[in-house]
């Protein structure tokens, strides 16, 4: 029988109402004792290295979320973790940036109802993330929710109360369950040469998202403070007033100061093609400027994240953002 360890970080699923909102305050031991049935798929151990909302989660949460699963993985065959849904996509993306190459399951899974409430999602959850880390095949960093099995970087919440709440992005989910069979649609990568874990993030990535009528004043100001932008346009991508406006003349500050910049689309599904129109085709041509295309953003933020960690050279930053990881880039 396979040696799983749960590491708990509070979010919902371990959340209790003491009359100012729902919190986390239920252990992972807790929350363990609360589906019996998971002691006849594995041995179980479990570490709780936190006990937040996940709203606080931020990247030095994911080092030490991380530093729990190097810490493990000699003595475990897979790793489940509880964890809000808010941010869950976010930190699915970058534990796969983190830990790469992982031949073990590392699984995250969480509820949209605290385990304590009637007709919670919880106990199903909690379950099939660990009928999937126990099941021979399963590697790498996945999400499970609501019986579907989504690659770490493809995974984005889209729904805020429904069971359904994880689609999996440009990309087909891995597997199903359903009754408790385990139905996998892909074939998981071969990982027999990792893991290779990375241990530096680079925090100072800003997120800036156009609206209609806004100014560069913005992105001028900020330069200073961060070390990269993701520049969030409409459509397959473009800025207002093409590579000739006040965006292009602040995009090249940027670039002059050392600074990274990625293009990428708000529309949630089929990604940016700067090359279509004018206005994204001038500045593409221009400016040694990235494009995110088919990336979630939150894959796209964690990656980029990871890069800056790893380097500060504008050719390998580009190397590396470009190299696919877990099929999170599709050009």
């Amino acid at each position: 029988m396979k040696r799983i360890l749960l590491i708990a970080t509070g979010g919902t699923i371990a959340s209790t109402e003491d009359g100012n909102g729902l919190s986390p305050a239920l252990t992972g031991e807790e929350l363990a004792q609360s589906v019996p049935e998971i002691s006849g798929l594995c041995e179980l151990d479990v570490v709780q290295p936190m006990n937040i909302d996940s709203t606080n989660m931020r990247p030095s949460d994911w080092m030490r979320i991380r530093d729990v699963i190097v810490e493990g993985y000699a003595d475990h065959d897979g790793f489940v973790i509880l964890h809000g849904t808010d941010t869950m996509s976010y930190t699915a993306a970058a534990l796969s940036y983190l830990i790469q190459d992982s031949p073990k399951p590392i699984v995250l899974t969480g509820s949209q109802r605290s385990i304590c409430m009637e007709n919670t999602d919880a106990r199903m959850n909690l379950y099939n993330a660990f009928l999937y880390a126990a099941a021979e095949g399963s590697r790498g960093v996945s999400l499970v929710f609501d019986g579907k099995v989504i690659s770490g970087t493809q995974a984005r919440k889209e729904r805020t109360k429904s069971f359904n709440a994880f689609s999996s992005v440009d990309y087909p989910e891995l597997a199903i369950i359903r009754d408790g069979r385990l139905i996998r649609y892909l074939a998981e990568l071969d990982h027999r040469d990792g893991p290779e874990f990375f241990h530096r993030l680079e925090e100072r990535v800003l997120l800036l998202t156009l609206i209609p009528g806004m100014g560069a004043d913005a992105l001028s100001a900020l330069r200073d403070s961060y070390q990269a932008v993701i520049l969030q346009s409409f459509g397959v991508g473009g800025v207002p007033g093409g590579g000739s406006g006040p965006f292009a003349r602040a995009m090249e500050d940027w670039l002059r100061a050392g600074k990274t910049i990625v293009m990428m689309t708000q529309v949630p599904y089929e990604g940016s093609d700067m090359a279509v129109y004018q206005v994204g085709y001038q500045v593409k041509e221009k400016y040694q400027l990235m494009e995110a295309y088919n990336m979630t953003l939150e894959a796209a933020a964690t990656k980029l994240m990871w890069v800056l960690g790893q380097t500060r050279d504008s050719e390998e930053v580009r190397r590396l953002f470009y190299q696919p990881v877990q099929w999170d880039i599709i050009r």
